[in-house]
């Protein structure tokens, strides 16, 4: 069993809230993490066909089962109108840490629990595994291996392969969950869509050419990117918006939460494929965001995460701005450093302010200190 990070939020909040949601893409470990966190809390899971239909016609007797004990109860987003008769519960008894809810879809879900648990419920988000929370289970993996694998949990304790797993997770939770979401007319043409996506992760988003691409319009592209951001599937990263004397670039950046679906995505079935493949620039990128993305939300971070670019094609790949702190990424993917890499950054710097840091991640397995900058390792991202 691998420990996650975010544990250590998760009981702090548990000791201060009455309520703890914990929110994530589906296999990405949350009732693993709740159960491990909370031995002695009881169990309920509402993909239970009767646990969901007692929860549902009789939710004042279902939870009056746990009224001296405190629960984990998985899949909230099954029986959202629970969330009312939990608020009333806690209203009684405000104990801390008596409901553990956990839920993977953010669209409806987060909405039902602002509007009844709002200031009874802290909110986690579990993203997949981490680098460093893999730790020695990737000792020995080739980068592109580790790119073509991914970071779901049951992708590196059990013994399946990535390809058939990552298949069998597109058909059996992300395409279930659309259709639960939105009623779609056609879900072949929204398999072509995320296939499509999956293509433009690392890239700044164009919603008319995804949806001319796909035979949609902008509006339906529109709602299924939002139905795809409610699953976890994948983040829009938004551009640096500092009073900056630069026209920027407006539109937010497309990234999968995980390289390892977005390569099985846009058919990529070998690690040996990504060597030369035209997309390996944008996938590498695409998996150190998403290491920040995880190390943001796993000490429960408020620091702002951004890219830039502005008018001119001058790009920075990632803005990290830590309480007036900036933080500049360069993201490449080659194993050898070339002295370009850094141009963009020491051109652009100083309108950041004076506390800027700046930081290239690459594909090769040596950390330096350089003069201006640090070399990063992917393997230390």
């Amino acid at each position: 069993m691998i420990s996650r990070e975010i544990g250590v939020k998760l009981t702090e909040f548990a000791r201060n809230y009455p309520v703890v949601t914990v929110v994530g893409p589906r296999q990405s470990g949350k009732t693993t993490l709740t159960r491990m966190e909370f031995p002695r809390h009881a169990y309920v899971n509402l993909e239970s066909l009767s646990d969901r239909e007692f929860a549902m016609t009789d939710p004042v007797s279902f939870l009056r089962q746990f009224v001296n004990s405190s629960v984990i109860i998985d899949e909230i987003q099954r029986v959202p109108q629970l969330l009312s008769q939990i608020q009333v519960s806690v209203d009684q008894d405000a104990r801390c840490g008596r409901f553990i809810l956990t839920g993977s879809q953010n669209f409806f879900l987060m909405k039902a629990v602002s509007q009844s648990l709002a200031g009874r419920t802290a909110i986690c988000t579990l993203l997949p595994l981490s680098m460093s929370e893999l730790g020695t289970k990737l000792k020995g993996l080739t980068l592109e291996e580790v790119m073509w694998r991914g970071f779901y949990p049951k992708l590196h304790v059990k013994p399946v392969n990535p390809a058939d797993e990552l298949s069998f997770y597109v058909s059996t939770y992300l395409e279930r969950d659309v259709r639960e979401l939105e009623n779609l007319r056609n879900l072949r043409t929204f398999s072509i869509f995320l296939r499509l996506a999956a293509g433009r992760t690392g890239q700044v988003l164009n919603v008319s050419s995804l949806a001319a691409d796909t035979g949609i319009s902008p509006k339906v592209a529109t709602d299924w990117l939002s139905l795809l951001e409610a699953s976890y599937v994948v983040t829009l990263l938004e551009p640096w918006h500092a009073n900056l004397n630069k026209r920027l670039v407006k539109a937010p950046k497309l990234y999968f939460n995980d390289v390892g679906l977005a390569c099985n995505l846009v058919g990529i079935s070998d690690p040996g494929q990504l060597t030369a493949h035209p997309l390996r620039g944008a996938l590498f990128e695409t998996m150190i965001v998403d290491e920040f993305l995880k190390r943001r939300t796993n000490v429960a971070g408020h620091w702002n995460i951004n890219y830039y670019r502005d008018s001119n094609r001058n790009e920075i790949d990632l803005v990290i701005d830590r309480a007036g702190r900036v933080e500049l990424y360069e993201i490449k993917s080659g194993a050898t450093f070339s002295s370009d890499w850094t141009n963009t950054m020491n051109r652009l710097s100083a309108q950041f302010g004076s506390a800027v840091s700046r930081t290239v991640v690459y594909g090769g397995d040596e950390s330096q200190t350089r003069s201006g900058f640090m070399l990063k390792s992917w393997r230390e991202s």
